[in-house]
């Protein structure tokens, strides 16, 4: 009876055994790739981060003034043909200029606090490039005196975006069936694709320096942007 009980045992050790070397065969065999897509595009639009900057010893003068140039700035935006939607206040800061502090040389204790610094930011669009430079002009004239930055950008990029991804799937496709010949092995199925893509990175000009910017319309070269995909596919392999 312990005879047949060894026996039997040492079968199903062996069953087990070979279950897992079955199941350890059956994993399947895949080749992952990457392809990359790029489209390059003209810019159609642009973003302006625009601001007034005063200073001033008395508070409350400080903030009149730069409401009025603030005001004044908005009223020649809208008309050089800038729509209301596209401005929007991104700062209102009022903060104490610490370089102006003055102190007494007996005591050290501060005589002056210094001027009371005022900054007023609008964020503005443009969606006619043709006349960027001279809304930059515009705004410089209406008192305008720190344009941190300028982005350019495309408006609609959906037909770019499939452009990218098609590109992306066909180079991920090319490099795959290169790679599988070179291993002798046959390419199957597509078994899983993920994908990512990049917006357009932005151009930054005319920093802090918007009081000095000649008199005739600013010349600015939008270029050209970018959108890129990038696909990860995975291969079944026959």
């Amino acid at each position: 009876m312990r005879t047949k009980l060894s026996i039997f045992g040492f079968i199903l050790v062996l069953a087990l055994a070979l279950s897992g070397c079955g199941t350890a065969a059956a994993q399947p065999r895949t080749l992952n790739v990457s392809g990359n897509g790029t489209v390059y595009l003209t810019p159609d639009i642009a973003y302006i981060t625009i601001g007034v900057h005063t200073e001033d010893p008395n508070l409350a003068a400080g903030v009149s003034k730069n409401n009025t140039q603030a005001q004044a700035l908005v009223d020649a935006l809208k008309t050089a043909g800038i729509a209301a939607k596209d401005i929007q206040t991104s700062n209102f800061s009022v903060y104490t200029n610490t370089n102006g502090q003055t102190f007494d040389k007996t005591t050290g204790q501060v005589i002056s606090s210094g001027d009371y610094s005022v900054d007023n930011t609008v964020n503005v669009t443009v969606r006619d490039l043709s006349h960027l430079g001279n809304v930059l002009n515009t705004a410089v004239g209406a008192g305008a005196n720190n344009i941190n930055s300028i982005s350019f950008d495309v408006a609609d990029k959906t037909a770019a975006m499939e452009q990218a991804r098609q590109k992306a799937m066909a180079n991920a496709g090319s490099l795959a069936s290169e790679l599988s010949k070179t291993a002798g092995v046959q390419l199957g199925q597509i078994q899983a694709i993920t994908y990512s893509d990049n917006s357009p990175l932005p151009y930054y000009g005319m920093g802090g320096g918007g009081a000095s910017a000649p008199n005739a319309s600013v010349p600015i070269q939008p270029g050209q942007t970018q959108i890129s995909v990038t696909v990860s596919v995975t291969y079944a392999l026959k």
